[in-house]
């Protein structure tokens, strides 16, 4: 007897909207972003020093914040400057809100 293997594939997306909730799936990331958003500017230097993080823990956060593209990382000597992505977060809110619009539904299950 043959066994089927179901393959799932996901559209593009889905998979972007994934790996954007992904990232922010994280306490330190959403720090982060809370951090960049609340000083209204782009910082260059140590976030780890305005942060209760290690600058190891703080690294590597903003690794995976730059990977989707949610902060911008521009090198400027031996520091570099860090900034919210405008773009990307606009797009985000978009993702968030046309996702939870899909979750709007009359049945409840109880």
């Amino acid at each position: 007897m043959m066994s089927t293997i179901k393959k799932l594939t996901f559209d593009t997306e889905i998979k972007q909207r994934a790996r954007l909730f992904k990232a922010l799936a994280h306490p330190a990331r959403l720090t982060i972003m809370e951090y960049l958003a609340e000083i209204k500017t782009c910082i260059t230097g140590d976030i780890a020093e305005e942060l209760p993080l290690s600058r190891t823990t703080v690294n590597q956060h903003l690794k995976e914040l730059k990977k989707v593209g949610l902060i911008k990382g521009t090198v400027e000597g031996v520091k570099t400057k860090y900034c919210l992505n405008d773009k990307a977060i606009h797009e985000l809110r978009l993702e968030i809100n046309d996702f939870l619009k899909k979750m709007d539904i009359d049945i409840k299950c109880e």
